[in-house]
């Protein structure tokens, strides 16, 4: 037996070799912290870090300050970089394999590269020279490792240089985060609009007339249940949805709400900012502290960067502070294409055009390239059909040259809110509602991004543009923007829902607006107080109560009669509702009740609708309007012809809805007790890789812990997306502000900030906006 004890000590001493070498190679891959380089600076460069990685880089000029933020974005996090311009270009089948083709097959129709280099080409020159700076940057950061990151090592790939173009396509990277419908949801409405009365459309697809939080005091009247019988096809299900999902909260958005200086006890007007998106490790955000000198003597802005672009994104620089929401507005148009008999031309104003094709060859790791012809109109790309069906083209804002450049930067260095606003509309990001407070007290809000000037007859289904009567007619100048500064309540928000009506609304459109109950709260938590603090706004953006549950709550505890109790044995139930269904907290189990309750009441309600949208190809998520309000009118009335034929009566339904809810929670035999909402809410926030690394992967990725918060309350939290950063400042008095992630700074799993921010953002504890006293100092001095 001593062979066996040999061989096994052998084999033992081996995989201690091979664990010694992965954790060599990976210490090697670390950032550099301390100490001095030599790189390609025009002057010197500090670059410190506080206990949690929070960079400062003080530079000489802001092209300097582009290159050391280039420097360690790379160290620490190029990784993410990297995904975010391959998600844009539809390339990361190169890095992948075959598993991430069909991604890159459906991504590569864009043209995204294409783009981003005619882009590149007509910048202006200091923007240029910041790109090319911020790209010197990363790859002389890149270069200073040791090592290459740790994931090209499991990948078994090397990383790419960086390109200047690559800068513009993480921007196009987040058009396809923030601006996601492209094209579905329009068919499906125009799916829907063919089969039902005009009556019917309009009732089913209109705004929730009791959260309606415009900030303009617009409101939009409920549409009224029509008298004419409800359609049978509505009622009737032929077939059983496979997904009958319906479209509830709009979560992939944000939150953000200012107040005036007139309600602070500093005069300096205040802001918050949330940002909601899926939530990975790395974290999406990069806290920096920037100076540099400039004509008007030091400059400084600190916030929160993207890494991939040389921009602060959001941030305050002492006279201004600035933050987003996405819009939700309408930001392309399906245009239903004339064909030839033959198929290889299409009608325009101009007579018969034929279609533009681009050759794309797409490198797959492990296998041949795949080649890609891609078929476009004028307009833009034909969306995807089956054979014999309608073809479509989809204009979206995204293919035109107005819809990527850098003047976000020039945020950085405004001085008011007029002028910050003046600046939103030359701005090429993804449309969004900017909220701006100076240190002299105003706040303002406006749409920062481009807004297109149409003339199209239905902005909500597909239209024909053969004949010249629909088309865009450019984008709309500067002072055609919807703006609002220095409303009289000293207060503004936007949570993802119609933010103004009349003529503004008119311009903007709905691109899939949220219900509204998320805005709602915060309006009304604002208009609650006559004097904030920092603090004071961090509560809202931690607010979890479960305000558009209450009406939900008490009908679900109308349908809990004693007989109906006493038959499906539902006493702690009912206790649960009664007693902790008022907050999306981690204790509470009543919540996780109602809440499953309601959806699952809207689910069987509209089933029949979802049934037949699947049928034509499509889901009833996809519709622009939520269906909660049509649905809560239709619980109301209780019409016999607009219950679904699969229930006797509407209690038939409702307390199906009840048993069915409960026992899907219930269907791993779960006790009551185990179903509180901490834990259904648990955190996903994993590594991209971590599945691939065996044993060890896990450790990539942030604890599952508990999470409060939920979808229609301010604290946005769902287990693998919410919050993206808390950040709260008032210009002028930062040392005051907030500002924390979900994770932590570094990438590198080895780097004492890896989570360095994500003890604070879970349990609520605030982080300061400016960096804490330095505990690293690294010092990039010129080559020359």
């Amino acid at each position: 037996m001593r062979w066996l004890k040999w061989m096994l000590g052998g084999l033992l001493l081996l995989v201690l070799i091979a664990m010694m070498t992965a954790y060599l190679l990976l210490r090697a891959s670390l950032p550099q912290y301390q100490g001095e380089v030599l790189v390609r600076v025009a002057d010197e460069v500090l670059i410190s870090r506080d206990h949690t990685g929070f960079v400062q880089i003080q530079a000489q000029t802001r092209q300097d300050a582009a290159y050391a933020l280039g420097f360690v974005h790379a160290q620490e996090r190029f990784f993410q970089m990297d995904l975010l311009r391959r998600n844009a270009a539809g390339e990361l089948s190169a890095l992948f394999g075959p598993l991430a083709l069909s991604a890159d097959l459906e991504l590569r129709q864009h043209r995204f590269r294409n783009r981003a280099g005619d882009i590149l080409m007509q910048l202006p020159l200091p923007e240029l020279q910041l790109l090319t700076a911020y790209s010197q940057g990363v790859n002389d950061g890149l270069q200073q490792l040791t090592v290459r990151p740790f994931e090209y090592f499991l990948l078994q790939a090397k990383p790419e240089p960086w390109r200047e173009e690559d800068s513009l396509l993480t921007i196009f990277s987040m058009y396809l985060e923030l601006q996601r419908g492209h094209g579905f949801d329009e068919l499906a409405m125009d799916a829907l609009a063919k089969a039902i009365p005009e009556d019917w459309l309009a009732f089913l697809q209109q705004h929730h007339e009791q959260y309606q939080a415009a900030i303009d005091g617009s409101t939009k009247p409920a549409v009224p249940m029509p008298l004419s019988p409800y359609p049978e096809m509505l009622r009737q299900q032929a077939t059983a949805c496979r997904d009958c999902s319906i479209k509830d909260s709009v979560d992939i958005g944000s939150n953000n709400f200012a107040v005036a200086g007139a309600l602070t006890e500093h005069g300096s007007a205040i802001l918050a900012d949330d940002m909601h998106l899926g939530i990975q490790v790395p974290a999406t955000w990069y806290k920096a502290d920037l100076h540099w000198s400039s004509d008007h003597g030091s400059e400084r802005v600190t916030g929160l960067t993207l890494p991939g672009a040389p921009s602060m994104v959001v941030g305050s620089n002492g006279h201004i502070a600035w933050g987003f929401t996405n819009s939700t507005a309408d930001w392309h148009d399906v245009i239903a294409l004339q064909l030839s008999e033959d198929g290889d031309q299409y009608f325009t104003p101009d007579g018969w055009q034929d279609f533009i094709w681009y050759d794309e060859v797409i490198e797959v790791k492990g296998q041949a390239a795949t080649q890609l012809r891609l078929k476009e109109t004028q307009w833009g790309p034909l969306l995807p059909a089956a054979p014999g069906q309608p073809r479509y083209a989809l204009r979206w804002v995204a293919y035109d040259s107005e819809a990527v450049n850098m003047q976000l930067m020039q945020l950085e260095t405004a001085r008011t809110v007029q002028e910050a606003l003046s600046i939103a509309p030359m701005a090429g990001i993804p449309a969004q509602n900017l909220l701006v407070a100076d240190s002299m007290g105003q706040i303002g809000w406006g749409l920062m991004g481009p807004i297109p000037k149409r003339q199209v007859t239905d902005w909500d289904t597909p239209q024909d543009w053969s004949s010249g009567d629909n088309s865009w007619l450019g984008y709309l100048a500067a002072d055609e923007h919807p703006k609002l500064i220095n409303p009289e309540l000293h207060r503004l928000w936007s949570a993802n829902a119609r933010v103004v009506g009349g003529s503004s609304y008119q311009l903007l459109g709905n691109g899939g607006y949220d219900m509204g109950a998320r805005g709602w709260q915060i309006q009304q938590r604002l208009m609650a107080k006559t004097q904030f603090t920092e603090q004071d706004l961090h509560a809202i953006q931690l607010d979890h109560q479960a305000k558009m549950l209450r009406p939900w709550r008490q009908l679900l505890l109308e349908q809990l009669s004693p007989e109906f109790i006493q038959q499906h044995q539902l006493q702690s139930y009912q206790q649960e509702v009664a007693a902790s269904s008022d907050y999306a907290a981690t204790d509470a189990i009543g919540y996780t009740l109602v809440r499953a309750f309601r959806l699952k009441t809207l689910q069987l309600m509209f089933a029949p609708l979802s049934a037949y949208l699947e049928s034509e190809g499509f889901y009833s998520y996809q519709l622009k309007y939520p269906l909660a309000a049509p649905g809560w009118q239709m619980l109301q009335q209780r019409r016999n012809d607009t219950l679904p034929a699969a229930f006797g009566s509407w209690d038939d339904l409702l307390q199906a809805a009840v048993l069915q809810s409960y026992a899907e929670l219930t269907v791993e035999q779960q006790t009551l007790n185990e179903l509180s909402w901490g834990q259904q809410n648990r955190a996903r926030f994993r590594h991209p890789l971590a599945n691939a690394v065996p044993l060890l992967g896990r450790y990539l990725n942030m604890p599952a812990d508990q999470l409060a918060g939920d979808s229609h309350m301010p604290r946005v939290q769902r287990p693998g997306f919410g919050q993206s950063q808390r950040m709260v400042v008032a210009p002028g008095f930062e040392q005051l502000g907030i500002l924390t992630i979900p994770t932590g700074q570094s990438g590198h799993p080895l780097s004492p900030f890896y989570r360095a921010d994500h003890h604070y953002w879970l349990h609520e504890q605030e982080l300061a906006f400016l960096p804490g006293p330095e505990k690293y100092s690294l010092l990039l001095r010129p080559a020359h």
